[in-house]
């Protein structure tokens, strides 16, 4: 039993899976799409860049959205591989859209269009040079929770990510974040100062909640072809109409990437296929079980090495 997995911001690169687009013509067609309904030449960032633009989360969203949903197509149409018997699909922060769009639920535009209002949003939510995130690696959870709630009244940060066993991201103010961080170093945890443009997943990022809020309400959803995990909840997304409050609250909340993972594993998942650039979500899979068989897919040849477990 498998689950498709769809990666986030992170997993950006120039020329990310430039082999499908080169060989593809539904590859170049879907590019072509994507420039006209942004009026913007996003095919040409990600083939040529530059890394600054393509590193604008305004970009970065539409980008790895349009790179993901490209190969989920060329895998269906071209290579007739059957994605939708997956008993689950799922996606760390803006690749839950990608999930939406590949389960049938949300239409190729109106993705792209609401993922370049999502980054520029989230980008401008907190003053350039005011917010940042650290990565926190080699400690559980918990501590990093006792930490941040027995010192609350030093520095205010929140978990935005908890991504895997020993992997957990926090976001905050930057001298908040420069408090924990030594407050950790001292500790001997071993933490990493993040490149990003705005502390993602917390409550400073109220101002694109806001603007989210009215976007998200214009949307039309369809039913899924496939049962979706949600980031706010670690767990499947039963009723449609829920969809758009998470897609909201999703803004400001942790990303429960290691809670979803679970999940599906508990649900009898043994096999995860992780379609997108990068291979950043396979990793995070190893981490939280290592008997679990994980596949990326961003190049033809990891296509035809792929064998799905019915």
């Amino acid at each position: 039993m498998f689950s498709v997995i769809f990666p986030g911001q992170g997993s950006q690169s120039i020329g990310m899976a430039s082999e499908f687009y080169n060989k593809f013509d539904l590859f170049k067609k879907l590019y072509k799409e994507a420039d006209e309904i942004l009026n913007f030449p996003i095919s040409k960032l990600i083939l040529e860049g530059p890394k600054d633009q393509l590193d604008l989360t305004e970009n970065t969203q539409p980008a790895i959205f349009l790179v993901s949903y490209a190969i989920f197509q060329i895998l269906i149409q071209r290579f007739e591989v059957d994605l939708h018997k997956a008993k689950f699909f799922a996606g760390h922060s803006l690749g839950e859209y990608t999930a939406l769009a590949c389960a049938g639920s949300i239409d190729f535009a109106s993705t792209l269009k609401i993922l370049k209002i999502r980054g520029k949003a989230m980008q401008s939510a907190v003053p350039k040079g005011e917010g940042a995130m650290i990565a926190i690696l080699g400690t559980k959870i918990e501590t990093i929770e006792k930490t941040l709630d027995e010192n609350k009244d030093k520095y205010v940060c929140y978990v935005a990510n908890d991504n895997s066993i020993g992997q957990i991201v926090v976001s905050g103010k930057i001298d908040d974040i420069n408090k924990l961080s030594l407050d950790l170093t001292s500790e001997k945890i071993k933490n990493i100062k993040l490149s990003v443009s705005a502390p993602f997943h917390c409550n400073l990022m109220n101002k694109a909640t806001i603007i989210m809020q009215k976007e998200i309400q214009k949307l039309k959803f369809e039913n899924f072809k496939n049962t979706l995990i949600s980031n706010v909840t670690g767990a499947e997304i039963n009723d449609k109409s829920l969809l758009k409050d998470l897609l909201i609250k999703q803004i400001e909340s942790r990303v429960r990437w290691r809670e979803s993972v679970q999940y599906m594993i508990k649900e009898g998942v043994n096999q995860f296929i992780e379609i997108g650039p990068g291979k950043i979500l396979s990793g995070l899979v190893k981490r939280i079980d290592r008997n679990i068989k994980v596949s990326a897919i961003n190049k033809e040849e990891d296509i035809n090495i792929i064998k799905i477990d019915d």
